[in-house]
């Protein structure tokens, strides 16, 4: 299909009655949902084009939605880019990041949730409305639309007097309004081109800077297809959904991905599988509703480690998808393990349209890569040096990872931070993406990822600018330099820390740094968890922060306090070092108290350190 509208007009006209969409409120109460036939998403999505038209949307002009996980998450992404651009924003920022977003965005009409008992989203809207100059009609979801009567009763009389806030933008129902159009064409008479922009993602920037990804009709068209084919969704699976709605891989690959392959959608509560009982309950819901495929993240993977299989039958469910952050291969061993359940690893990134590569779900599954290009994708490991691309790596040869096909973007909204994000090669094919991440392709065709140039922190799947800590840092009086890295922790896969060099003669203690990260850092999981104060900060020849030292010093830390923690072991020595293949390396050697296992205390060792996506080599004497 030539846009993501035709695409499910398609789906409409080829299997109107069946299932496209299953939504449930509560993982407590799974079993209670409502669905959705193709026919219906398409509709819904119809009758959202033509509202947001009739509000005076056109082409260029740009809805953002601030959404939980709902059917109309989906109506707003696949009717907003049937009227103009959609800005998705995560619902779960500070209002000043939010703020700077729609600001970027230039939003014109935003859709977002009204008031509802437990949930913060609107008061977070009503604080910053009148700061977006370009914002001219809010539609409001209501929650309460999805409760039976007497829950419907208690939300009203529970949020009566909210939600009044004088605006400059109109305020409008978002169900009540949308149900006043056509839902069989769209009103504007409007033919969408593949290359005509669909969407902006918003990725890592600066605090007042966002970087909106540009997204056209076709890039999304064909990662979401390409992605699902290479993950094995086939006609008349059920997918299972609880990754967010704001992110690429749920909104496309999962949502757009699953329809195209004829496959439904099992949308499990607003807060995916952070809702309350998803991940208790997690195995019976696959089971009720017969779900053949999942996608998490690392921490879901481990946090399912701890949810019983017994007696619960998941003999449909085919496999699991992992992206985001890297899974440690010792926590996808032990979920096979436990579950039966095959997992493969993928990669994407946001100006690759979600998904660039994944492991093959019928063929070998090489765990700790993230398996091979999509078809029709261009894939490579380059030596890039200035900007420029010299060449190409062989097997085996650490190098870029650089991207070029369907999926690539076309270039954030703000030109400025397009310097170095493409690379030409001179081979007349057009330029590539530099990813930014380092990697090898082994022998035979499959990529392994080695570390990031860019200096994100992966936080549970989240991404995190380095610069949201550092820039305010700064404004300290007292700080000369601060720089914020990752630390290895087993659930999130990283948390930030930072780490700051004092200007001469100044004092500051840890508390007073940290008192004033929380309350100068506008992002809640970008506050540090420790603040370390050091002599000298480690710089490049050029006088550039390096990075890896500070980060292996954070490896040698925890590494040193996981193993010291074990019963038998007198003594630790942990080192780490970069290895031009494998990123960063830690050397653990083990003194062994009299008397104990070697083998078996060796074994130990490996299983702790197993949970943390980090090299490392182990000696017990």
């Amino acid at each position: 299909a030539p846009n993501t509208y035709a695409a499910l007009q398609r789906l409409a006209e080829k299997h109107p009655a069946r299932t496209a969409l299953t939504f449930f409120l509560q993982g407590t109460k799974y079993e209670k949902h409502v669905s959705y036939t193709f026919r219906d998403v398409f509709q819904r999505v119809t009758q959202t084009a033509n509202m947001l038209h009739d509000l005076g949307v056109r082409p260029t002009d740009t809805v953002a939605y601030i959404l939980p996980n709902l059917p109309q998450t989906y109506f707003t992404l696949f009717g907003g880019e049937a009227a103009g651009i959609v800005a998705p924003i995560n619902p779960l920022l500070e209002p000043p990041a939010l703020a700077d977003i729609l600001r970027a965005a230039e939003a014109k009409v935003l859709v977002t949730m009204g008031p509802f008992p437990r949930t913060d989203v609107w008061p977070k809207v009503a604080a910053i409305a009148d700061d977006v100059p370009t914002l001219e009609t809010i539609l409001r979801v209501d929650l309460a639309n999805y409760l039976g009567g007497v829950m419907k009763l208690l939300v009203g009389l529970m949020r009566r007097g909210q939600g009044k806030e004088r605006l400059r933008a109109r305020v409008l129902d978002f169900d009540a309004t949308a149900a006043r159009y056509p839902t069989d064409r769209l009103v504007s008479g409007r033919v969408i081109g593949p290359d005509e922009v669909a969407a902006y993602f918003h990725t890592g920037g600066t605090t007042g800077t966002p970087k909106l990804a540009v997204q056209t009709h076709f890039n999304q068209v064909y990662d979401s297809w390409a992605a699902t084919l290479s993950i094995g969704v086939e006609e008349g699976d059920s997918n299972f959904l609880g990754l967010p709605l704001f992110h690429n891989y749920g909104a496309l690959a999962v949502g757009l991905g699953t329809w195209q392959q004829s496959a439904s959608i099992v949308m499990g509560t607003p807060q995916g599988f952070r809702g309350e009982g998803v991940i208790e309950n997690f195995w019976r819901i696959m089971a009720h509703y017969r779900c053949n495929l999942f996608s998490g993240v690392p921490t879901l993977f481990k946090a399912l480690l701890n949810v019983p299989v017994a007696g619960v039958d998941i003999s449909h469910v085919r496999g699991a998808s992992s992206g985001a952050a890297p899974l440690p291969v010792e926590i996808a061993r032990q979920f096979i393990e436990h579950s039966g359940v095959k997992i493969v690893e993928g990669y994407g990134l946001t100006e690759g349209t979600s998904v660039a590569s994944v492991n093959p779900i019928e063929g070998e599954i090489r765990l700790g890569s993230v398996g091979f290009r999509l078809p029709y994708e261009e894939m490579r490991i380059a030596i890039i040096e200035d900007d420029a691309l010299v060449r190409f790596c062989e097997p085996g040869e650490t190098g870029v990872v650089v991207l070029r096909g369907p999926n690539v973007f076309k270039g954030y909204r703000d030109p400025f931070y397009n310097q170095g994000v493409f690379v030409d090669a001179g081979d007349g094919g057009g330029p590539w993406l530099n990813t930014g991440d380092r990697g090898y392709q082994d022998e035979d065709g499959y990529f392994w990822l080695t570390g990031r140039e860019k200096e994100l922190i992966i936080r549970g799947g989240h991404n995190i600018d380095p610069r949201l800590i550092e820039e305010p840092m700064h404004e300290h009086p007292a700080v000369a330099l601060a720089a914020s890295v990752g630390r290895p922790d087993p659930r999130v896969g990283e948390v930030p820390v930072v780490y700051v060099e004092l200007k001469p003669d100044a004092t500051a203690t840890e508390e007073e740094l940290m008192a004033f990260a929380q309350e100068h850092i506008g992002e809640r999981a970008a506050i540090p968890k420790r603040i370390y104060i050091i002599d000298q900060i480690p710089l490049t020849a050029v006088g550039k922060v390096f990075k890896p030292a500070l980060f292996q010093q954070q490896v040698v830390e925890v590494f040193g306090q996981e193993v010291q923690a074990l019963e038998g072991v007198t003594e630790v020595l942990v080192g780490a070092e970069g290895d031009k293949r494998l990123g960063t390396v830690a050397r653990v050697q083990v003194k062994a108290a009299p008397g104990v296992d070697k083998a078996a205390l060796e074994q130990q060792v490996r299983q702790v350190l197993g949970q943390y996506a980090v090299h490392f080599d182990v000696v017990v004497e």
